[in-house]
């Protein structure tokens, strides 16, 4: 489904424009402008796919309107120029004119230059969603790195490589499946730090990365067991208990299991 404004300063042209998008089922929406000006505060309310688009307007012509819009940010519509004057076809296509109608036009020469323009403006949708998605991903995979300090260089660590952290002292000591990094930090500003990417605090002195959580079972009095996959053991302490809940999205039959 494509979105089409017609700008043209003839009454006669938007009016057989317009009557030929009515005709087409995938025009979800047109509207007209009657000048260059009332075009850009058209396309500045709302997005349109595909522009037919006059060339010879007063004050400010269909070139100059596609000058001023390769200058502003977001997508440009595809562009038909539907115009009286052919000497300007070769300007109007190093602007990235999809195509060139020259009036008086027939019906059909316009129907296939908008199945031109929908195709066009389709495929640019998709290449610009690819290249989101793309970012999206470039991101996620940026933010799952942590750099870490470590005997006087950075380390940039996979997060998901990481099993848990304990305070020593003044240190804090973080564990990954290979090794270890002992940074003079506080395990309070570690929790804070390593909270996005899925650690959970089980002590005061403890944190724990979900994704290597195996078991948890009663220990003495209200605390619990819980054991990485690993094979490392850790006292979850009642203060803590409730974090537990951090460690899946949905619990089956274990109600009461951290009620006191």
């Amino acid at each position: 489904m494509m979105r089409v404004l017609v700008v043209d300063d003839e009454p006669l042209a938007r009016a057989a424009l317009t009557e030929l998008l009515s005709q087409r089922s995938d025009v979800e929406r047109f509207d007209v402008a009657e000048d260059a000006h009332e075009a850009l505060a058209t396309l500045r309310a709302h997005p349109y796919d595909v522009l037919l688009l006059d060339i010879h307007m007063p004050d400010l012509s269909g070139l100059q309107l596609i000058e001023r819009l390769s200058k502003q940010d977001g997508p440009m519509p595809s562009v038909v120029f539907i115009t009286a004057y052919q000497e300007h076809a070769v300007e109007a296509f190093e602007k990235r004119a999809v195509d060139y109608v020259l009036k008086p036009f027939d019906p059909k020469r316009v129907h296939e230059a908008l199945d031109v323009a929908v195709r066009r403006s389709t495929q640019e949708r998709a290449a610009r969603l690819l290249e989101m998605l793309g970012d999206l991903n470039l991101r996620a995979e940026r933010t799952t790195r942590i750099a870490i300090k470590d005997k006087g260089r950075v380390v940039f660590v996979d997060s998901g490589e990481l099993i848990s952290a304990e305070a020593h002292g003044n240190y804090v000591l973080l564990q990954q499946k290979s090794g270890s990094y002992l940074l003079r930090e506080t395990i309070s500003g570690i929790a804070e730090k390593l909270r996005p990417y899925g650690f959970i605090r089980i002590h005061r002195s403890v944190l724990v990365n979900v994704a290597f959580v195996d078991t948890i079972q009663p220990g003495a009095g209200s605390e619990y067991l819980l054991r990485t996959k690993t094979g490392r053991q850790y006292h979850v302490t009642r203060t803590y208990r409730k974090n537990l809940r951090g460690l899946a999205q949905f619990w089956i039959g274990t109600e009461g299991f951290d009620s006191d």
